[in-house]
């Protein structure tokens, strides 16, 4: 999938035609501003209406797919179509359409291909707002298809009170899932936006915050709780569990007095002088394992008893949410409690390890990269414990940073290579060892990013400064930088000719934001 494809006849024949058509709009001087609404824009080509016409006698489609949560897949790999029609021979020819939004998107998009909108078949991207408004879009034009409006939700510029949390399309293509700060999970249908059901996840909406993505995992909808900024109590992070059916409560697990299995009030769980932590922040959420569909979490600051309280700890959950399997907590867990030093910052990624060993990558705020073995969280195959320590290795992450990014996997031509990104920088690693794995730098930019993904055999990484790299995944080579506005968590999605990039920050008290399109010509 890394590999350049040989360009055959058609290909080859659409890269001639639309290298023309460009040579004529250089010729012509032919330069301008493609959007879809008012507002700045970056200089970039003029838009696909001259060139579409080439793509035609070309004859070559360009590839639709889906891309229907955070990160792609409900294992939150990060990878997502093998071919999403762009190529590093095309990166040149990718232009320009804005879409202005009312409302900040603080997280990913999801898009689904060919799906019955407005009374026609079309491409569908969703994107959610910080004060959960949800809203479809057409991103072959720009226009607005509908727009949920959660009630009872204070949706003033400046209200602290957010989501950042991206939606899940529902398996079925008819469906998607939604979160609104005053911590309801919405279900809607896609073709209209009408709300199927509605369930409330915390008893605490004011200080228990939907920041992390939702996830699906067989039947259920998957749902993490974290806290606001400050680490402003009461509040207990959890994972409740959905059927998708129903929006009926499955299970829930208490990351403290994890021992109660139902939504409780923090300052009703006895033993901390806090009233409330060990919260679940990451962009991720639960991560789904693939096979046995057990749920892996990691908790921020708080206490920890190995019994009933979790802080700063990875866990290992049943598929439905019911049980406390494994766990893994760092020796120093009172050191990083005690300094802030959050190691659920980040969520589990995933990485098949040599001769079938499941491994999984921790980041955190200690600037660390822990190196995991599945069967063996504790370095024991036993259940869930006080036990600290029992990781394989550990590396730096990006310039030693803070990682508040979901980490990007691929495995392809025998090879395995883990993408993170921080506040200084982005790099690659390589798993090697085999039988006593640890990870290797296979390359490192010192270009910030939030959650890179890989697609098409691309890398794509947002700075949020305000850009859009594209690099070889292999050796790190920036292909093509393109501009965007600033923003906060967001990140990209890559799929159907187009890269698809929200902005803006969460912390802001801007009524507007720009959705930035980087697509084809046709796309």
């Amino acid at each position: 999938m890394l590999r350049r494809r040989p360009l055959a006849g058609t290909r080859w024949a659409r890269l001639c035609a639309l290298a023309a058509a460009l040579l004529g709009l250089l010729a012509a001087g032919g330069w301008g501003l493609a959007q879809t609404t008012s507002g700045a824009a970056p200089a970039v080509p003029r838009d696909a209406q001259s060139t579409r016409g080439a793509l035609s006698l070309a004859g070559q489609a360009i590839p639709g797919a889906d891309w229907p949560e955070f990160d792609y897949d409900p294992q939150r790999s990060g990878v997502g179509p093998a071919d999403t029609g762009i190529e590093a021979g095309d990166v040149g020819l990718l232009t320009l359409r804005t879409v202005r939004i009312g409302g900040i998107v603080d997280s990913s998009a999801v898009e689904l291909h060919d799906v019955e909108v407005d009374g026609r078949v079309r491409d569908v991207v969703a994107v959610t707002t910080t004060y959960g408004d949800t809203i479809a879009i057409d991103p072959a034009t720009g226009r607005l298809l509908w727009e949920f409006r959660p009630r009872g939700v204070d949706s003033a510029p400046g209200n602290p009170q957010v989501t950042t949390a991206t939606p899940a399309i529902d398996p079925d293509r008819a469906y998607i899932y939604t979160a609104s700060p005053n911590g309801v999970i919405h279900k809607l249908a896609i073709a209209t936006g009408r709300q199927v059901w509605a369930r409330s996840v915390t008893l605490d909406p004011a200080h228990e915050k939907l920041a992390s993505a939702i996830n699906i995992d067989g039947p259920w909808v998957v749902v993490a709780t974290g806290g606001y900024i400050g680490d402003i109590p009461p509040y207990d992070g959890h994972v409740v569990t959905l059927s998708r059916a129903t929006g009926r409560i499955v299970h829930v697990f208490n990351t403290m007095c994890s021992d109660r299995h139902r939504l409780i009030a923090a300052r009703s769980c006895p033993g901390t002088n806090t009233n409330g932590d060990d919260a679940i922040w990451a962009r991720a959420g639960a991560v789904v394992e693939p096979g046995s569909g057990r749920l892996l979490v990691a908790t921020g600051n708080g206490p920890f008893n190995g019994r009933t309280y979790w802080g700063d700890s990875v866990l290992e959950l049943s598929a439905d949410a019911g049980a406390l399997l494994h766990n893994w907590t760092p020796t120093d867990q009172a050191r990083l409690d005690a300094g802030d030093i959050d190691l659920g910052s980040t969520a589990p990624a995933l990485v098949p390890g040599p001769d079938g060993m499941r491994l999984a990558v921790q980041g955190g705020k200690d600037g660390r990269l822990h190196l995991l073995n599945l069967s063996r969280l504790d370095g024991t195959t036993g259940g869930a414990s006080p036990r600290l320590g029992g990781e394989l290795s550990e590396i730096a992450a990006p310039g030693g940073a803070q990682v508040f990014t979901a980490p990007a996997v691929l495995s392809a031509a025998g090879r395995t290579l883990v993408f993170v990104a921080d506040g200084s920088g982005t790099a690659a690693y390589r798993v090697v060892g085999g039988s006593r794995p640890r990870l290797a730098f296979a390359w490192q930019d010192s270009t910030p990013g939030t959650s890179p993904v890989v697609a098409g055999g691309l890398l794509y990484v947002y700075d949020p400064s305000g850009a859009i790299d594209i690099r070889n995944p292999l050796t790190g080579a920036l292909l093509r930088s393109v501009p965007a506005a600033p923003g906060h968590w967001n990140s990209p999605i890559v799929v159907g000719g187009r890269i698809v990039e929200p902005t803006g920050a969460y912390g802001s008290s801007a009524r507007f934001s720009t959705i930035y399109i980087y697509h084809l010509p046709g796309a």
